[in-house]
């Protein structure tokens, strides 16, 4: 059983701040990549960022310079610092976890998602 579990959204004014966390246990042999997607009612499901185990990252064009992911060591929990949020951030959030399970069967696993509203 693999865990995924999104804590931190929550409702904020607009240009204001929240950081979003991200944790992944169970049973994982290895994580790969973490990411963070975001679906506003109506609307596909889109990246928002993603990091990998190496550090690499990968920003959304639409939050490039306000967002800002990172992660432990080793990799297991991903953080994603939202500043200078605008009402079109507004969306529940989910995590995905591309990981290797310990019966060595590899796949993107989903969180439950956190609601972020920003209010103009």
């Amino acid at each position: 059983q693999v865990q995924v579990v999104e804590s931190g959204g929550g409702l904020v004014q607009s240009g204001g701040s929240l950081r979003l966390s991200c944790a992944a246990s169970g049973s994982i042999r290895s994580i790969y990549a973490m990411a963070w997607y975001r679906q506003a009612p109506g609307k596909q499901r889109e990246l928002v960022a993603a990091i990998t185990s190496g550090g690499s990252t990968n920003y959304a064009d639409s939050v490039k310079g306000r967002f800002t992911i990172s992660k432990n060591n080793p990799m297991n929990t991903v953080y994603l610092q939202m500043n200078s949020l605008k009402p079109e951030d507004t969306a529940v959030y989910y995590c995905n976890v591309d990981l290797t399970t310990l019966a060595v069967i590899r796949g993107a696993y989903w969180g439950q998602g956190t609601q972020v509203t920003v209010s103009s």
